[in-house]
């Protein structure tokens, strides 16, 4: 096992070491090591099956890690260390590490039978324990922050692509993360809606939210990403600055695929 992150004040947030995974025959990370600081924002790009989502993916524990090590602050993801042994974490372990990650997905996955005020709202009364009226106060609030507020009462199939992302945001945003993890978060939506999404996330960067963020947003990734890290067939090829990584790659695979992209 690796040291343990320092706990002088130090420690990255996200600190992922030879990170490996698998389904079946399909080796998808093949040792991705990387980390994110407080109040960072990492920008992911690469082609389809290179290995961004299924990062995300078990860095909130929506899959587990074959190998490597992932830690969240001083927190091994998964495990803990007892008595010089690692310990598989209990579900309800898991659930109160993965509380601190706010992620949000291509597809919005809003509740359909709850306005958008309910879908904020849920998540902290139940599994937060908050008072319904405090919660209330807050979701408006969070609404009101991502443009929405007017669409308290609406339900998901009222609302616009765009605005249920935003939906989507401000209730991740209710569970109070220290970390946001958005996977293509404009990738389902029309492009005249994409604006609206990406003014959100870059609001939440200005206040100094510590984010990771798949995407294709060449535009998005130049302006407010502190690091580009650009992924292939599992690995990370290539990471540096975004104005640098963008501007002149040294990788030939990242020359080919920005050369896509950039036409």
């Amino acid at each position: 096992m690796s040291q343990p992150p320092p706990t002088d004040g130090t420690t990255p947030v996200v600190r992922a070491v030879d990170l490996q995974k698998s389904f079946g025959p399909v080796h998808v990370l093949r040792g991705v090591s990387l980390q994110v600081r407080a109040g960072e924002v990492l920008c992911v790009m690469g082609p389809s099956g290179s290995g961004k989502s299924t990062f995300l993916r078990c860095i909130n524990q929506l899959e587990r890690l074959d190998g490597g090590e992932l830690w969240l602050r001083e927190d091994l993801v998964g495990y803990r260390l007892r008595g010089g042994r690692l310990h598989e974490l209990t579900e309800r372990e898991i659930a109160r590490q993965r509380r601190g990650i706010g992620m949000v997905f291509q597809r919005f996955n809003l509740f359909p039978h709850m306005t958008a005020l309910g879908n904020v709202l849920e998540g902290p009364i139940r599994a937060l324990g908050h008072n319904r009226a405090a919660a209330e106060t807050a979701a408006r609030r969070l609404l009101d922050r991502v443009g929405l507020s007017d669409k308290y009462d609406a339900y998901p199939a009222q609302l616009s692509g765009g605005q249920q992302q935003r939906v989507a945001i401000a209730r991740a945003l209710a569970m109070e993360p220290y970390l946001m993890l958005f996977d293509e978060p404009t990738s389902a939506l029309d492009p005249e809606l994409v604006g609206e999404v990406l003014d959100v996330m870059k609001s939440l960067a200005a206040d100094g939210m510590t984010m990771i963020v798949v995407t294709h947003e060449v535009g998005f990734a130049r302006e407010v990403g502190d690091t580009l890290v650009f992924m292939d067939e599992g690995v990370v090829v290539e990471s540096g600055p975004p104005g640098i990584v963008l501007g002149a790659p040294q990788h030939p695979r990242t020359q080919e695929f920005l050369s896509r992209v950039l036409g």
